[in-house]
């Protein structure tokens, strides 16, 4: 075995680099659009209906987005790719993305919102395969109400071959479970929940800083 023994100077080669998320390069990354648009001199939030025959959350409300691939530049140029592919728009109807902060969820993935405006004179055509349904509702609407908030309990279950025997307490260890609280949005006959009531409360507090 070889030993390398650190030399103090060393230290100069991590001096300037810049911090990330601890294991993030293991994370799945998801880029998401809150997309805004202008129709009869207000501001709506378009939200999208998840296709009915999808594998994961069919008929669920969402906003565009999707996985960041190998091939996207950057986190912000997978939301614009997603966002033309679910709504079938070209890159020009979108206005320049401002970002809202990012989501590190319990399930190993990191999510990146972004906020742009689109072209009201713009003609949607939704891929039927992703989309079932696109809707608008007032920006006005939504920032009039208050989310309801639910309490989701995480429960820590060790594997089986848990080594309790090497930590303190073993079988009695005192675990730090934590709770999360889920959103909902009521909108006539919409139910709007999940990471994307999260990330639209996120930017309505930004916006009228409520």
């Amino acid at each position: 075995m070889v030993v390398v023994l650190l030399n103090l100077d060393d230290l100069k080669k991590i001096s300037g680099r810049t911090p990330k998320i601890l294991g993030s390069e293991h994370f799945t990354k998801f880029s998401i659009l809150l997309p805004l648009i202008e129709m009869e001199g207000e501001t709506h939030v378009l939200f999208e209906v998840r296709s009915l025959t999808m594998r994961r959350q069919p008929g669920e409300i969402c906003f565009p987005g999707g996985k960041v691939d190998r091939d996207d530049q950057s986190e912000k140029s997978a939301a614009i790719r997603e966002t033309c592919e679910e709504l079938g728009i070209n890159r020009a109807s979108i206005g320049d993305l401002i970002p809202l902060d990012y989501i590190v969820s319990p399930f190993g993935t990191i999510l990146y919102p972004f906020v742009a405006v689109i072209d009201p004179t713009v003609n949607f055509k939704p891929n039927p395969t992703e989309v079932e349904e696109i809707f608008t509702t007032p920006l006005s609407k939504l920032i009039e109400k208050e989310p309801d908030l639910f309490n989701v309990a995480y429960k820590v279950e060790p594997s089986t071959d848990f080594p309790f025997q090497d930590i303190p307490g073993g079988e009695n260890y005192n675990w730090q479970a934590r709770d999360m609280k889920e959103h909902f949005y009521y909108f006539e006959d919409r139910v709007i929940w999940g990471l994307t009531a999260r990330i639209l409360q996120h930017f309505i507090e930004l916006v009228s800083k409520k």
